[in-house]
Formats: structure tokens, C-alpha cells, sequence
């Protein structure tokens, strides 16, 4: 597979992958995956999910969809990704 190929994979399926994990255009899905991290993040926090944590951002990411920043990251990791990949075989 072409690096090429995971980049634009990548930024497509990013937020597929977030909305099947339960971090959704609705907020995060009870009894998801999501859910379970985020009641891990809150515990951990003393009750509550740090402003910008892992949990923050995905959320985010999967209410608003990805930024262009955020969009130019998945690619730029799905093109590592690619080029790791095609080196190997």
C-alpha cells in the first residue's frame, strides 16, 4: 500500500473510528468505550475530565469533526504510518 493511501485514510476514517468508540456528533455514547474513558479521566481528576486531556479532544473532535490542523496531523501520522509500512515489505 502506497504512503499516500494512509494519508488520505487516515483524515477519512478518523472520525468513523471515533464515532464507532462512542465519541459522537451528539456527545459520548453511554456504555461506549468513550464512555469508560471518560469516567477513568474523571476519576482520576477528583470528578471531573481535564480541559484539553485525551478525552477533551476527542470529544471534541467528534462533536465538531477534525480541524485543519488536526487534519494535516492524521495525515501526517497515516503517511508515517505508510512509509514505515512500505518500507518493511
Amino acid at each position: 500500500m502506497e504512503p499516500s493511501a494512509l494519508t488520505s485514510g487516515s483524515v477519512v476514517l478518523a472520525p468513523v473510528v471515533l464515532g464507532a468508540v462512542g465519541f459522537t456528533s451528539a456527545g459520548i455514547a453511554a456504555g461506549s468505550y468513550a464512555a469508560s474513558m471518560m469516567s477513568a479521566a474523571a476519576v482520576a481528576n477528583g470528578g471531573g475530565v481535564a480541559a484539553g486531556s485525551a478525552v477533551a479532544v476527542l470529544q471534541s473532535v467528534g462533536m465538531a469533526g477534525l480541524s485543519t490542523a488536526a487534519s494535516a496531523a492524521v495525515a501526517g501520522a497515516g503517511g508515517t504510518v505508510g512509509a514505515v509500512v512500505a518500507a518493511l515489505i
